[in-house]
């Protein structure tokens, strides 16, 4: 698997809108991934987002963080080019993913190459269960602070259920989710311009 990568919209400028959007789930079909992929066609014109496939990150290692594989070189890029970062998490023992961490890790290393830092975020989460991840979203806001990110708290999105909310080809169908995703995303934007005056694009 290859990162997705958004190409630019026709008639865009520099100032357009980074977001990266990072699933901490490695299943092929993964509801978080699905959402992902619904934000990404709910963007708003004046907006990308870059879908980051983490499946290729080894495992952390400090011996190599000063001189890391190809694949987290790439996730440092992306994330030092985003403006913003979208994660979606799924729960698993009351926490995020193992994957997700392991993202998370490399992109906090070396101790003074932190490529997280100051970065506006939001998070999504989706799960089979009633509570749709609440308990992974609040893990990953602990985690954030050691990052010195900044999550957006409203609106919050926790997809519960997720197996009634998606069809077989893993599109997400609630008009009702559909609506609350793009508010979601327009609400990241109106964050990233408050936490980012002076302007996107690198």
């Amino acid at each position: 698997m290859v990162t997705q990568v958004l190409e630019r919209r026709p008639g865009s400028q520099n100032t357009t809108l980074k977001i990266l959007g990072i699933s901490g789930s490695l299943r092929k079909e993964s509801y978080n991934t699905a959402l992902l992929k619904a934000a990404k066609e709910l963007t708003p014109r004046e907006v990308e987002l870059e879908i980051f496939d983490i499946s290729s990150l080894p495992l952390f290692s400090q011996d190599l963080e000063r001189d890391p594989p190809e694949p987290v070189r790439r996730l440092k890029a992306a994330i030092r080019g985003a403006d913003a970062i979208l994660f979606a998490t799924p729960e698993q023992n009351y926490a995020i993913s193992a994957a997700l961490k392991n993202a998370i890790e490399w992109g906090n290393r070396p101790e003074d190459d932190n490529s997280w830092d100051g970065k506006p975020a939001a998070i999504v989460s989706a799960s089979t269960s009633a509570r749709g991840g609440a308990r992974a979203q609040l893990n990953l806001r602990q985690i954030m602070v050691e990052l010195n990110v900044y999550p957006m708290n409203q609106p919050q999105l926790l997809v519960a259920q997720a197996q009634e909310k998606f069809d077989s080809a893993m599109n997400l169908t609630d008009a009702k989710l559909r609506d609350r995703l793009r508010d979601l995303v327009l609400a990241l934007v109106e964050w990233t311009r408050k936490m980012r005056p002076s302007g996107f694009g690198v």
